[in-house]
């Protein structure tokens, strides 16, 4: 007991003293893509084209106390720790929380329903993040899920039941992995100091020590391939973990903690045999532009101009990728809005949510997304499925089109708190003369007129001022 009121002391004021937002220098975007080359992956990702809407999990021991995702082991400038505790004591403290990590009420139906309920149609588990700490049930460590005080619980392979949960809801089924762990010796060998990021030892020097790593690395993601059912993405983030070759002018332009020495974990070696046991298996080396990188992933932002290929933008629904108190979390206005411009652009939007260090997600989290899932549920004609347009931007509107081009949607954003109006317009994208434009949160036709060169809709009296957007569909002038 009293061990437990001093680590509960010790993570109050670490707590205070480390300020919890979301990691500000975020992971760049490549700015080259290499299309794929097998089939079995082209198909693949032609069907995550189709979701356009998934939610990436940040759990792990970070969610214990409720601070930044691992981010506070890093000795880098952006990090902030309380200055009387020492660095080696942080550590100790931070790794120890593995023995206290014990979430009793781990419920990944509720996680699975609430992202069903928001109109999500894919997943991505943080199966392990840069601190080394496992969520699945590994042979290569004992610092994992599955080794702690959570080790009897009919769930302690966390992931296997995370992903059983999304399957029964038809997910996609997406693995993060962090390519560099800072538990593993091989990575920061104890023999030095942890500067940065980065491994902490020059890996020509001792090559032996890298090779240990590489097979580390292997070793878990064939535990993730071979051990937990149908996998369909492998989600590889820590970009500075890379070979040496590909640190380009254009890396070393994004700012510090770019690799010092060649990180190559041997992708080709990981590829043949992660689609060996998954066919078709879509691997997301971010940053890391080439054959690994099926899809890229812009974080917290989004591209200022559409993109021919494929592409995500990751960001947070609150301030935090994992659980923090009180987040302060997006209106279901500025989700929604961020949705219709990403997939207009030709992107998907992977929405992350934390749980709590007990296992759930958060009430105000849940009610954040069954809001977003009430417009999904009458529009979402006009997100899944689609594809960019031409003439995609038009002011506050944004414009999809079915797959096969038969049918263009017209996504209009609204503005939080102002009475809806009587009409809106739009320029370009013109229907067909005659056809009806149907109203997506009604299902019924609205009139529509040429007014000035501008589409023109009268809109229906008395709809809610809580309406996100608007969406209509329609048959272009183009299709005559």
């Amino acid at each position: 007991m009293v061990k437990y009121k001093i680590l509960v002391a010790f993570t109050i004021l670490i707590l205070f003293s480390f300020e919890i937002v979301a990691q500000p220098n975020v992971h760049n975007q490549s700015t080259v893509y290499e299309w794929p080359k097998d089939s079995l992956v082209k198909n693949k990702l032609d069907q995550w084209q189709d979701k356009k809407f998934g939610m990436i999990i940040h759990w792990g021991l970070y969610a214990f106390p409720g601070m930044i995702e691992s981010w506070s082991l890093c000795s880098e400038d952006w990090i902030e720790r309380d200055s009387t505790i020492t660095y080696d004591n942080y550590k100790k403290w931070y790794w120890d929380l593995s023995k206290s990590f014990n979430p009793v009420k781990f419920n990944p139906e509720q996680w699975a329903q609430s992202a069903y309920s928001a109109g999500m149609r894919y997943l991505v588990f943080t199966t392990k993040h840069h601190d080394g700490f496992a969520m699945f049930n590994t042979r290569q460590t004992d610092f994992s899920i599955s080794q702690g005080p959570f080790k009897n619980n009919p769930r302690a392979d966390v992931a296997k039941y995370v992903f059983d949960a999304f399957r029964k809801k038809g997910f996609m089924i997406g693995a993060y992995f962090s390519k560099p762990d800072w538990h593993s010796e091989y990575y920061w060998w104890p023999k030095y100091a942890t500067p940065d990021r980065n491994n902490n030892y020059d890996i020509d020097k001792h090559p032996w020590r890298w090779n240990k790593f590489k097979q580390y690395t292997y070793n878990q993601i064939s535990e993730l391939m071979h051990n937990y059912g149908s996998i369909d993405i492998l989600w590889l983030d820590g970009g500075w973990v890379r070979p040496l070759e590909s640190v380009t002018d254009e890396v070393r332009s994004w700012g510090a903690n770019i690799p010092k020495w060649s990180q190559d974990v041997d992708m080709n070696h990981i590829a043949e045999m992660a689609r060996s046991a998954q066919p078709g298996l879509l691997m997301v080396d971010r940053t890391v532009h080439g054959p690994f990188e099926n899809y890229q992933t812009p974080e917290q932002k989004i591209p200022s101009a559409k993109l021919d290929h494929p592409w995500e933008s990751c960001m947070t629904l609150g301030d935090a990728w994992g659980f923090v108190s009180n987040d302060n979390y997006k209106s279901s206005f500025k989700v929604i809005h961020s949705l219709i411009e990403i997939v207009s652009k030709g992107g998907s939007l992977l929405l992350g949510v934390g749980p709590s260090s007990e296992g759930l997600i958060p009430d105000k989290a849940v009610k954040r997304l069954n809001e977003i899932g009430a417009w999904m549920n009458k529009n979402g004609r006009a997100i899944y499925n689609t594809r960019t347009t031409a003439n995609y931007h038009d002011g506050d509107t944004w414009f999809t089109q079915s797959k096969d081009g038969g049918r263009l949607f017209a996504l209009v954003c609204l503005q939080e708190g102002i009475k809806i109006p009587d009409y809106v317009e739009w320029s370009g994208n013109v229907p067909a003369k005659g056809c009806k434009m149907i109203f997506l949160d009604t299902n019924k036709p609205v009139k529509w007129q040429m007014v000035n060169g501008k589409v023109r809709v009268i809109l229906p009296q008395g709809l809610s001022d809580k309406l996100e957007a608007l969406a209509f569909s329609f048959v272009p002038a183009s299709k005559l």
